[in-house]
């Protein structure tokens, strides 16, 4: 009897304090209901400030004179590569192209406010009928972009873009080692991202929304 009193007499004060701890976590809940919220700040896009893209000059696969300037005004994708690219860039350019099907089909308002452009970084080969013929394989908005050897490479430096020719084959073939990434620019010409093409297409719509206010 003696040791179920003591049994008794210590759970009341256990029982007590679980009780008050209880109201006491309802009370913080309640108020914690009542409080307002504090949203987060808007994220910051991953290449905001990134010294990359700048003044260039360069001819379209019809012949006419573009500049960086002339994309003002227009969110602007750019990739550098080349026609002869034996995979990495065609299918860059595929799922590019896909994922901005995907996003004009979702919101066209915003699709129809974005120039994928193509850049070629082997202007010996990419003439502006093989660019033609290069880029309307992808899509009717694609741009084919070349220009004069130095006038590539500073369009390439500007958009911190590394290439370099390889050795020749013996039947006169060359591959080029290029930086191989999809960068999204908004209105004013500045970085925002850089677009997840081995993610697929709907990634890269995703992606595009994002960042696109």
């Amino acid at each position: 009897m003696i040791s179920h009193a003591k049994t008794s007499g210590r759970a009341r004060p256990v029982r007590a304090a679980m009780a008050t701890l209880a109201a006491i976590a309802l009370c913080g809940a309640a108020l914690a209901a009542c409080a307002p919220r504090s949203e987060a700040p808007p994220a910051e896009p991953p290449l905001a400030g990134a010294p990359i893209g700048g003044p260039f000059t360069l001819t379209s696969a019809t012949g006419e004179t573009v500049t960086w300037k002339d994309f003002r005004g227009k969110y602007a994708i750019v990739y550098f590569g080349y026609a002869y690219c034996p995979d990495v860039c065609p299918t860059d350019m595929q799922r590019t192209a896909q994922g901005l099907k995907v996003l004009s089909e979702r919101n066209p308002g915003l699709g129809a406010k974005i120039q994928p452009v193509f850049i070629s970084i082997d202007p010996e080969r990419d003439t502006p009928e093989v660019l033609a013929e290069f880029t309307s394989a992808f899509s009717d908005d694609l741009m084919g972009l070349s220009g004069s050897p130095e006038a590539v490479k500073a369009a390439a430096d500007a958009f911190r873009v590394y290439y370099k020719k390889g050795e020749e084959t013996p039947g006169g073939g060359y591959l080029v080692d290029h930086t191989n990434i999809v960068y999204f620019f908004d209105p004013s010409g500045q970085p925002l991202a850089m677009l997840p093409t081995r993610e697929g297409p709907a990634a890269i719509a995703d992606e595009i929304e994002k960042w696109a206010s």
